[in-house]
């Protein structure tokens, strides 16, 4: 069993949104293109990491990409 580095799995994720033929048209376009290549990587290397801890990783990687496109109000209205 291969253990690659939870840091490689996002660059690897960046490069690979990047690499698509079909540019994104707005932010919730791009985030769909996340999800769907964060989806592949889950499903083909799930095993290469410790139990729980891929999934966790790219549902955190895709929360943070969701701020930085703004589709996540940041703070929380909830929250304060």
């Amino acid at each position: 069993m291969t253990i690659r580095s939870l840091a490689e799995v996002g660059a690897r994720l960046e490069e690979a949104v990047s690499g698509l033929p079909e540019r994104a048209t707005d932010s919730a376009h791009l985030i769909d293109q996340y999800e769907e290549i964060a989806i592949q990587v889950l499903d083909s290397e799930h095993e290469d990491f410790t139990p729980g801890a891929l999934h966790e990783y790219l549902e955190t990687f895709l929360y943070l990409k969701r701020l930085e496109l703004g589709l996540v109000p940041f703070p929380d209205p909830r929250e304060e």
